[in-house]
């Protein structure tokens, strides 16, 4: 997978990938949180957004 950076979406909007500045940003705003809510969220639930989004009340 090529790193192209004028998507504004996640390829697999059914994962969270924590390692992708980009990816952090897009879901920080997405989800209303910061980034760090972000990463505890993944790191408690993995990455499944639907798990994430769950466990942040969303």
């Amino acid at each position: 997978m090529s790193d192209d950076l004028s998507k504004r979406r996640p390829q697999d909007a059914s994962k969270i990938n924590v390692h992708e500045d980009w990816e952090l940003e897009y879901w920080s705003k997405e989800l209303g949180v910061s980034k760090e809510k972000i990463r505890e969220a993944v790191k408690a639930v993995g990455t499944s957004a639907a798990a994430v989004r769950r466990y942040l009340g969303k």
